[in-house]
Parts: structure tokens; sequence; C-alpha cells
């Protein structure tokens, strides 16, 4: 979970894809927005610490691109939401004087637009209405078959997280702590290499995989982090095995959910790009840092998911890519192949070496890696949604 956190399945407003582009543009055009053409003008939107003001409210369904600039003295990144906080979209980590664009795919219906200066909180918020109609249907038969390809892959994948969470369960109603903690790891491998997907379903993600450091005031903790910390730092599972219950019964919301005959959206070529680079914003916000898993130090097998989930969705859209933008295709072979082998260089046995033991120098090395990979795949969407 981002300590602070699309594919988008959102609710019920019908929002049918959504692309990041990368940082940069002119970011001084208001522009008119809307329409199907990604070439259109882009709707400002400034931030500041405390206030977030978009040049257009109402716009056209199809193809919209929002300049983001902060102006502000905090870090900020910037949410659209269906109703219910289903998350459409999001740019993250857009500092203090730099700009950021995000182009997303809309259909007629009600939505926000949130500016979270510091990264934390419900942010400063306003509302949009997108009006019209817009065609979004992959019409290349490639699209649709990576599309009904990524559905099974998020199924299986929530399938092994339930599986295996199931006897991480077992262990930790039956007071096993060194069973759990051998368990823990590989039960959240699944959930990992999909969680976007799981993250625009409301309050399900922070269910799960809310951290210590995530919680606000009143919030209840339960989940995979409340177990982690029971298993390292106070090593007793006295009155845990009801966590282990509640998370079992969350995942098997998930899959309910996930493996609906009809996802409201249908998942989109560009929600599942967007969905990759997401995933590299997740080990660049928490597993490079060391605070995703701060008390079992696994936060590279959590890394290794991440990478995992991101590269199989550019395999699913790679003959799109690689036939429309192929030195882009190039460099993503190239960029994943590096990461993956400078991950390869801190395996142990079934897993990886603990976290704790990776040093600053060795840490700004993944973080650099994970940096260039996530340039190029946030121009992903970008090229599937032509």
């Amino acid at each position: 979970m981002r300590h602070v956190h699309l594919l988008a399945f959102a609710g019920a407003a019908a929002v049918l894809a959504s692309t990041l582009a990368g940082c940069g543009g002119d970011g001084d055009s208001a522009g008119s927005g809307g329409g199907d053409s990604a070439g259109a003008s882009p709707i400002a939107i400034t931030a500041t610490d405390d206030s977030c003001e978009v040049a257009k409210n109402d716009l056209t369904a199809g193809t919209n691109r929002f300049n983001i600039t902060n102006n502000g003295t905090k870090v900020t990144e910037v949410y659209v939401y269906a109703p219910g906080d289903k998350i459409v979209t999001e740019r993250e980590n857009i500092g203090p004087g730099t700009r950021a664009e995000i182009t997303v795919q809309l259909s007629a219906g009600k939505y926000q637009i949130a500016c979270k200066p510091g990264m934390v909180g419900k942010g400063i918020r306003q509302d949009i209405t997108v009006s019209g109609q817009a065609d979004h249907a992959a019409a290349d038969p490639r699209l649709a078959k990576a599309l009904t390809d990524y559905k099974a892959y998020v199924n299986a994948q929530v399938d092994d997280t339930i599986a295996k969470t199931k006897e991480f369960a077992a262990a930790v109603k039956a007071g096993d702590i060194a069973e759990a903690k051998r368990l823990y790891a590989p039960s959240r491998v699944g959930w990992e290499r999909v969680e976007p997907v799981a993250e625009s379903f409301g309050d399900l993600d922070p269910r799960v995989d809310a951290r210590e450091a995530d919680l606000q005031e009143g919030d209840k903790w339960t989940g995979w982090h409340r177990l982690e910390k029971a298993l390292w730092k106070t090593k007793s599972l006295d009155g845990q095995a009801q966590y282990a219950d509640r998370l079992v019964k969350d995942l098997d919301e998930l899959k309910a959910k996930v493996g609906a005959a009809t996802l409201d959206p249908p998942i989109t070529p560009a929600s599942m790009a967007n969905g990759a680079k997401e995933l590299l914003d997740e080990v660049a916000t928490g597993k490079v840092t060391g605070e995703e898993e701060a008390f079992s130090h696994t936060d590279l097998v959590d890394f290794k998911a991440n990478v995992d989930g991101a590269q199989q969705i550019y395999r699913l859209l790679e003959p799109v890519v690689r036939e429309r933008d192929a030195a882009l295709a190039r460099t993503l072979d190239q960029e994943f192949e590096d990461v993956r082998h400078l991950l390869a260089t801190y395996e142990k046995g079934d897993g990886f070496v603990s976290y704790d033991t990776v040093g600053k120098a060795e840490r700004k090395e993944l973080s650099d890696a994970v940096n260039a990979l996530g340039e190029p795949l946030s121009k992903l969407a970008a090229v599937v949604a032509r």
C-alpha cells in the first residue's frame, strides 16, 4: 500500500481508461480539453499548500489532459476520483516548483480532482462533471486479447494470494510464530503483483495492507502489517487470530469483486498500462525506502512482485507497443532487464536478503534503477491509447 496511494476498476461512474504521461509539458494553457484527441490542449491544475485550482470543471467525455503545476512548498500528488473515492488515476511525488501531466479518458459522470499537499489525507477537492459520449472500445484485436489475458492474470494472482494467506492465517491461529514468519512474505506476492486493482475498490486496500505509519486517529488497524508487527516486534500472537480471519475474509471480498462477470468499468489497455507505472511507484515510495515491511524487512520480495506485475502488463501490451513505438519497446526491454539483474544480486535461497542489511549506497542504486524504468514506463499508456 502506498503510504499516501489505479488500474481504474472505478465505481458506478464509468471511467473507462486512464493514462499517465511523463513529467513535463508547457503547463501554461488551461485549454479546452475533452474529446478523443490525445493532442487536445491540457487543462491546468494549480496546486499549493492550501488550494487546488482546476481551470475547467465541465469536461467532454473522451480524452482529457491535465497539466499540473505545484506552486506550494510541499511535495504533492493529484488524484482523480469516481464516486465512493474509487481511484481513477493519480500522479504522485510532484515536487515544489515542478510540473506533471495526467491524460485520462473519462465517460459521462461526476468526479473529483484532489490535490494532496504533503501526500497525506483526503486532499483539497474540486468537483468536475463529464458529459457526452465517447467510444473507448479496443478496436485492435491484440488489445482485446491483452484485456482478456490480464483479467485472467489478476484472478490467478488473487487465487494464489488467498491460498497462501489461508496457510499463513492457520499458522497465526495455531500460535506458530516461526511458521507464520516463513509464510508471511510468500502470502503477499500475488497481492503485490496486482495491487493497483485492489486499490481501486474503496477501503479494501487499507483494510488489507495499511501500515502502522498510515493510520490516522480513530482508524482501526487490520491486515497483513498488523500481523507482521505481532510476529517480528511484539513476538506474540495472542489475540491475533481475529485479524488473521479478517484478512482472509477481506481477500475473499477482493476475489468476488475482480471475479465479477462484468466489471464497472471494464479493464482497458490504458488502465492496464497505467497500472504498470503505479506498480513502479509502489516500489519507489515504499519498497526502496524500507517503509513497507518495517518489521519483517522482506521489502525485496514485494519489490520483485511489483516488478513482476508491471512486466506482465508490458508483455501483454508489447505487440502493439513494439509496432507503434519500437524505440520505447527497446528501452523498456533493457530497463526491465537491468532491474531484474540488480535484484538478482540480493537473492538468498528462495527469497532475498533482509532489507535492513542493504546499505544506503545499494538502496540508491536500486532507486536509480527503478526511476530509470519508471520514466519510459510512464509513456506506455499514451502509446496504447492512441
